[in-house]
């Protein structure tokens, strides 16, 4: 694997490539079955530049195969914009060319508290509201209290994979002075980037609600046919950036509305 990890190249893709790349070794490492058969190496571009030179390697992360038997191929090149950079896809990469050696390897990811912390805190908050709604039932049709859940169930969803993206930057600042808020790859999030999508879900939560209140509200008819019409129309235009946003970092997806 080649890469650099020196903190001026701003690399965040190269950080979380070699974390895969540490979890597929480390899953061969402390397996049954393994050998002196094959062998995984890391390459730092900064400390090693001529072995990036040698084997013409002028962008990183670059995964390639070296097989003892076979010539190298295009095959041999690990490819992260159509494989991802996910260890478990990185291992059936690397399982599909040493087939005789990683038949009965499986990757052995580190332990993550953070889902049993998370599902402990659900069952406290689920609890602590059946207990609430036991003795006093007004709260049961308090209109506030479940739009108060909508909500929370929306930062919920969409906080649900922050974890994933730890350490991030804020942004990117390319070489022609331009700051980049979104980042092209479909793996991974500037916190920019994170905080813009939020705020998109929020706002659409919010119209849902502001949309309900204009269809049961005592205003006169014209003022709820317009505060309806109103919150339709910037529901549909923040799902519309939400595409939109969605398809920049997805080019193949082919939905768009308004806006392409």
């Amino acid at each position: 694997m080649f890469t650099t990890l020196q903190k001026f190249r701003l690399c965040v893709t190269c950080k979380l490539a070699l974390q895969g790349f540490q979890i597929l070794a480390d899953s061969w490492q402390f397996s049954s079955a393994f050998s002196n058969k094959v062998f995984f190496a890391m390459v730092d571009f900064d400390e090693s530049p001529e072995v990036s030179e040698m084997l013409q390697v002028m962008s990183v992360p670059h995964v390639l195969h070296f097989s003892a038997k076979s010539k190298f191929t295009a095959d041999d090149i690990y490819n992260f914009k159509e494989r991802g950079i996910i260890a478990q896809q990185m291992f059936t990469w690397v399982a599909e060319r040493n087939e005789r050696w990683m038949v009965n390897v499986r990757t052995r990811k580190p332990i993550n508290y953070y889902y049993s912390f998370k599902l402990g805190i659900s069952l406290a908050f689920i609890g602590g509201l059946v207990y609430v709604l036991k003795w006093n039932r007004k709260f049961s049709f308090n209109k506030n209290l479940w739009a108060v859940l909508a909500v929370f169930c929306d930062f919920d969803v969409i906080w649900s994979n922050v974890d994933s993206y730890t350490g991030s930057p804020i942004c990117s600042k390319q070489y022609t002075g331009q700051t980049h808020y979104i980042h092209e790859v479909h793996y991974f999030q500037f916190v920019a980037e994170m905080y813009i999508i939020s705020l998109f879900h929020v706002c659409i939560t919010l119209e849902i609600l502001l949309l309900d209140t204009a269809a049961t509200s005592p205003m006169i008819i014209i003022n709820r046919k317009i505060m309806s019409m109103t919150c339709l129309c910037l529901v549909v235009i923040f799902f519309s950036w939400l595409l939109s946003l969605f398809r920049f970092k997805e080019h193949n997806y082919p939905f768009h509305i308004l806006v392409d």
